[in-house]
Parts: structure tokens; sequence; C-alpha cells
């Protein structure tokens, strides 16, 4: 094999997302030398780059953040913390401020007031402009360049990372003073838009290095999508009818608390929706704010607000879910020195508790946590230095260095993961009896994986996909066994009742061997 491709850095980001762009553009203004790895291309690849999405930008004014603060607060069973809630809603106001003068977006002007409304982007133009200001700071981006494992010293501090140049068609090696994993989240190749390159990398990464994470039973994210559809847009579905195949309104159904309804009804029936409660104002808005939403029905002959339309539901896994990697401090640092978190490879339970926080909080979330890994991963690195190429070693392991020769490839790998973790009777509609044997085959799967998935050149590449995924799936699994009650996303057909006792964080590890641990909520401390 042929000597990688090597260069150092002070800081290494690795994503392409709102989340990696804010952290290179906050580590580059502290004084680092940054260098950034996208799976894809930095700008147009991820969950935000397609489309459009709100921003949780509240102005500094106290009752409109003291709504905006219980707005999800009951529906994350109180397991959000005030304390981050807070320092995410000053973070925005701030970058979104800095987005319409340095990063020269264009956001659209309120015609009565003249003021231009901030409570939003159109991820294309968002993405676009974030790259050319990442560009214009001197950040070094290494497009098409999927990082495949972390590199750490001998201390276990994490200095750097290694991958494949996709176009150069050879492996590289990153050292640097610092890493920030902003990979995005897993939704487990589920097809829904912009999330091909959310396989779950980074926290397969963050694993193998000794990462810890919280919330991973707050995973099972399903969004409303026309049948056949990969376009999410589940807050659309508020203004939605829902029925059932004969025409009946299908009692219940809705986008925020009914979405468990309508999988219940898939599992026997097709079901339908009409977004028939959108007056004229509200669909000119809509059609305004999400044009590509709209150009699945106009392609079709359908109009949405007059025509019923059949519908199912996607897997967004940790995507739109709120578990990810633990952070412990203000930076966002990890458990594992000189690795930081941000965006969806993070959990936001911080601010979301244990239900999504849709497009909104995780925007706000993507370029806060972005700005303070950022950050800290410069602060890090400067302090304490470099090293040399010599000096480290990858951590990685499943995927990339088969026990016993390679027998299993990646598509085998990540079919049978789908099968576990896709279905909405397994994932979505929580039982014991359904979780333990899937976890059961997750843990086969994995055995197996490690002892024969492989490949070289691309082929690493889905072979890292394949486990990281179900990496990603063996956590959810076993954090959602481990809250045994109904709170929040993680809804149990057999613990169908909140338990005041389980008002605690379930925090996770590990790759052959997993643990579990709780912790309590921080108000729950305070008390």
């Amino acid at each position: 094999m042929s000597e990688p491709w090597r260069i150092s850095t002070d800081v290494l980001v690795i994503g392409g997302g709102p989340a990696a762009c804010w952290a290179a553009v906050h580590a580059r203004e502290a004084g680092a030398e940054v260098v950034l790895v996208d799976k894809g291309y930095c700008g147009t690849s991820g969950a935000t780059a397609p489309s459009g999405t709100g921003v949780w930008y509240v102005a500094p004014e106290a009752t409109a953040r003291a709504n905006a603060k219980a707005s999800r607060e009951a529906l994350g069973g109180h397991l959000a913390d005030h304390y981050w809630m807070d320092r995410v809603l000053d973070q925005t106001y701030t970058n979104m401020n800095r987005l319409a003068v340095e990063g020269r977006y264009p956001f659209p002007v309120d015609p009565e007031t003249g003021e231009q409304l901030r409570t939003g982007v159109q991820g294309p133009e968002y993405m676009r402009r974030m790259r050319a200001w990442v560009k214009r700071l001197g950040v070094r981006i290494l497009d098409h360049s999927p990082a495949l494992e972390l590199l750490v010293d001998a201390d276990g501090v994490v200095r750097g990372a290694a991958g494949y140049r996709r176009q150069a068609e050879t492996d590289y090696e990153v050292t640097a003073g610092a890493v920030v994993l902003a990979t995005g989240g897993c939704a487990f190749l589920s097809r829904a838009l912009g999330t091909n390159v959310d396989t779950g990398d980074g926290a397969l990464m963050a694993a193998e290095a000794g990462a810890r994470f919280s919330g991973m039973e707050f995973s099972n994210a399903y969004a409303i999508v026309p049948k056949g559809s990969t376009i999410t847009k589940t807050a659309y579905y508020g203004y939605a009818t829902f029925f059932h195949e004969d025409g009946r309104v299908l009692e219940g159904a809705g986008s925020t608390k009914g979405r468990s309804v309508i999988a219940r009804t898939l599992l026997s029936e097709k079901v339908f929706a009409q977004l028939d409660r959108a007056d004229a104002t509200v669909q000119a808005q809509m059609r305004l704010g999400q044009p590509n939403f709209f150009l699945q029905f106009d392609r079709r002959g359908i109009d949405p607000f007059t025509d019923r339309f059949e519908v199912d539901l996607l897997a967004e896994g940790t995507v739109r879910g709120t578990g990810g990697i633990d952070v412990i401090d203000d930076d966002c640092a990890t458990t594992v020195p000189g690795l930081y978190a941000a965006g969806d490879a993070a959990t936001r339970e911080r601010i979301c508790g244990g239900f999504t926080g849709g497009g909104s909080h995780n925007s706000a979330w993507a370029m806060s946590s972005g700005t303070w890994a950022g950050r800290g991963a410069a602060e890090f690195a400067l302090r304490s230095g470099r090293v040399d190429a010599a000096a480290v070693r990858g951590v990685g392991r499943v995927g990339l260095r088969p026990d016993t020769g390679e027998s299993v490839s990646a598509d085998e790998v990540v079919a049978a993961a789908q099968q576990e973790l896709i279905p909405f009777e397994k994932n979505y509609l929580r039982h014991g009896d359904r979780l333990r044997p899937a976890l059961a085959a997750l843990d086969g799967i994995w055995q197996r994986a490690a002892q024969g998935l492989g490949g070289t050149g691309s082929d690493r590449v889905r072979a890292r996909q394949a486990a990281a995924i179900t990496a990603v799936g063996r956590l959810m699994y076993r954090s959602a066994l481990a809250r045994t009650e109904t709170r929040g996303m993680s809804k149990r057909a057999d613990h169908p009742d909140l338990d005041p006792a389980q008002r605690h964080h379930i925090l996770s590890g590990g790759t052959d061997r997993l643990w579990i641990a709780a912790e309590p909520a921080a108000e729950a401390v305070a008390s």
C-alpha cells in the first residue's frame, strides 16, 4: 500500500454543514490554522443544504425568550437545561446578525418595517455563503475527502484523522492539535433528503476513541412524507387533515403528537393527507419558504391544499432526534481530550430535551455549538501544540481492519441493519419484546462486521458507513431499553406512562461492549 498524503494543522474540522462551517470560522478567528474535510462538497452536502429551515432566532426580550424556552419543555420530558437554552438563544442571535453582515446573507425584508427577517434561511444560499466566508478566512477545504478514523497520541488525546480522498484516489492523514466532529447525525440511509452523507460516521469515530453519548434513545425521528418521496417538511403537516383509506378522518393523527396514530394505521392500510387548514396567506408563505416541498406535488399534478395524497413515514434517526455525542463543558468538549462535537453529531438534549427541535432548534444548535467547539478546539490546539505524524495511531477497527479477512460486504451489513432500524413498528412503536430481538440482531451484525467487513479505496468508505449505522443503532436500542417509561420521543408501549423517577439522561458508550448509565437532569440537580 502506498504512503498516505499527509498534512498538519492546528484544528481539523470534520464535516461540511453549518456546524462545521461555524466551527471553522471561529477556530480561524481564534488564531488557529484550520483544515476542513468533508465527505461531500462543503456547501452542498448534508441535510441543511437542500432545504429551507426556520432558525430559533429570538430577540433578547424577556417574555419572548421565556416563551421560546417553554415551547419544547413539556414535549421534551423536562430534560432541557435553561442555562444551555439561554446560551444558544444568545449565540444564535449574534450569529444570525453576523451572517447578515459578514456572511453577506440576503435576508428578506419586511415591506412594512423595512427590517430584515432573520428567522429562517434557505439552505442552498445559506451554505453557499458559509463556504465563501470560510474560504475568505483562509480555511483549507478538502472536499470529497471522508474521514475514516480518528488519530490519537500515546496519551489517548485526539490529534487528527485519517481518511480517503475520492478524486485523488489516495489515503490521507491530517495531524492536528484538536479535532471538531461536525459530521451530522445518522438517518440509516433511509433516503431522506440531504441525509445520504449522514450515516453516523462521527459517532462511530467518537465511540472508538472512548467518547460518551447521551440521549441516544431519543433518536427515532420519523418524518411525514408523500408516499415515495424523500422530501421531509413535517411542520407543514400541522395544517393537514389525515384520512383513512376509505375517506374517513383519521382521528388523533397529527404532525406533532399524532404521528404514532399514523404509524399504527399504516401497518394495516394506506393513509392520506390534505393541507386543508392553510388559508391563502399561509399557503403563499409555505410556497415561498419551502419551494422544493411543492415541486414534488406540482410535477404530479397534485394541489396539496385541495387534493388528498398518500403519505408515509421516513426515518430520520439522529438527524431529527436529539441524541448524540455528549458535551461536557461550555466549549462542547467531549469526554475525550482534544475532541469536540457540534451540530447533529452532538446531543441536543441541552435545548430540546427528549423531543425533536425540528429545523429551527437544530439550526440554532448547529451554529451555536459550532461556534463554541471551534473556539474551544483552537484554544486547546494552540495551548497543546501539534504532534508529529509518527506519534499518532488510528483507532478505527470495524470496516477498516477485519479480524479474520473480508467475508461480508457493506451492502449486506447495511441491508441487515436497516431491517432492524427502519421499520417504524420496531423503532417508533417501541415495545421491549421487539426492541430486545432487534438489538440482539444488531449485536450479531456488529460481530460479523468486526470479523469480515473491509475493503480498499471507496469500498472502505462504504464499509465504515455500514459499521457506523450499526453502531448507532446498537447505542440507540440499548438506551431505549434502559428507559422503561414513555418520555419525549421515546415511547414504550410496554411502559406507556411517564415515570418521575426517570427524569434523567441516559448515558452510553462502547463499541464491542456497550455500557449504560444514568445522570440526573440539570434542574433535578438544582432542586
